[in-house]
């Protein structure tokens, strides 16, 4: 067993850690097989929002990124990145602030699937005489938003926008349906649907005389199981850098994999009810019960000891700022089992949702002394 660094026991809790060897592992896992297929990773960088953590995954300024927020993209610009796609749909109040980021130099690629949104971009475009790169979204398995790829209108919003204001770089599909699959067989099904989808796409368009060079498809599962990625640019994930219990339910990591924990600090007991109080409430964690429909219902998070093995137990109940652990009645552990002080770190549902409840993040660090410490890129 591995000692504890003091810093650990001496920090106000909740707190959100990193494990940093974790973190570098499961990047380099998924860039090494991206690679492999012959394609190249466009990390989504909206799990931590954080320029330090984005230095382990965009070696060079230009290194393609993906965010989900305009802040973001400020933020990441400010610190050098000039390669972002703003991978979601453009509400056309915003292209002022568009704009302004592509005159600083930076490539943004914009996003978008009705005739609405290309409208108010080739308008602002010759209005203030730039030239946008848009990506158009293509839904590949009736998920969320995008356009069918054997659909009319995606080949008329292509015509609307290529030369009018506008330059058609990209096509970009999303297999979120890939979140609902519990086999390894249904997630490879989900990205042949994914890249077979934005192939049909980019041989419609292309064949309408729009060079549109980026394929772009992407969903953490799909990502780690897709068996080919043969003419596909690019491929988008984020939550990998981090996993989570909602991950592991899909089966895409192990436990041991999950780089993100709450630590938190048990505060009392209800021993009638069998009940652990600690310190991490929904403010902590988030709301996320991402895991309530899938194979194993882990509450609002698994609980861990401090050393990161799981205790079998969950996070069942959350209040604003303490949450509850119900032990089960036949279970070996009791209240007596979590002194009143001790500390315990929780996994998380959703890492992007618990992430968000804080605006920086200790990380740790195999050879080090103190933690470091990230900061998050906050608003919209």
């Amino acid at each position: 067993m591995k000692s504890l660094p003091e810093w650990l026991t001496q920090l106000e809790t909740p707190f959100l850690l990193i494990d940093e060897a974790r973190y570098q592992r499961n990047i380099d896992r998924l860039y090494q097989r991206v690679a492999q297929l012959g394609s190249q990773v466009r990390p989504h960088l909206k799990t931590l929002r954080s320029v330090e953590a984005a230095a382990y995954l965009l070696p060079q300024a230009d290194h393609p990124a993906t965010v989900s927020t305009l802040a973001e993209a400020e933020g990441f610009a400010a610190a050098g990145y000039r390669n972002l796609l703003y991978a979601v749909g453009i509400a056309p109040h915003k292209l002022p602030r568009v704009a302004q980021l592509m005159r600083q130099g930076v490539q943004l690629h914009i996003l978008l699937d009705t005739p609405e949104q290309a409208l108010a971009v080739t308008e602002f475009a010759r209005q203030q005489q730039l030239t946008f790169s848009v990506f158009i979204e293509i839904d590949c398995d009736g998920h969320r938003g995008g356009i069918p790829p054997d659909s009319e209108t995606l080949l008329q919003l292509a015509q609307q926008l290529e030369g009018q204001g506008a330059t058609v770089t990209g096509l970009m599909a999303h297999a979120g349906e890939s979140y609902n699959c519990r086999s390894e067989e249904a997630i490879r099904a989900a990205a042949r649907a994914e890249c077979d989808a934005i192939r049909l796409a980019a041989q419609r368009v292309r064949a309408a005389g729009i060079a549109c060079p980026i394929l772009s498809v992407g969903a953490t599962p799909t990502a780690h199981y897709a068996a080919e990625l043969e003419s596909i640019s690019e491929v988008r994930a984020g939550v990998f850098t981090m996993f989570d219990l909602v991950m592991h339910n899909v089966g895409v990591c192990q436990k041991q994999d999950i780089a993100l924990s709450v630590v938190t600090t048990v505060i009392g007991h209800n021993t009638a009810k069998n009940w652990v109080f600690v310190d991490a409430g929904w403010m902590a964690m988030s709301r996320d019960r991402g895991t309530a429909a899938g194979p194993v219902d882990y509450g609002y998070g698994l609980v861990c000891d401090m050393q990161g093995a799981p205790l079998d137990v969950c996070l069942s109940t959350t209040n604003q700022e303490h949450g509850i652990i119900s032990l089960p009645e036949n279970g070996t552990l009791t209240p007596a089992d979590f002194p009143v002080g001790s500390r315990l770190r929780i996994l998380p549902n959703h890492a992007c949702a618990t992430a968000a409840m804080h605006q920086h993040y200790q990380v740790w660090q195999a050879e080090s002394e103190q933690p470091r410490v990230w900061s998050r890129i906050m608003g919209w």
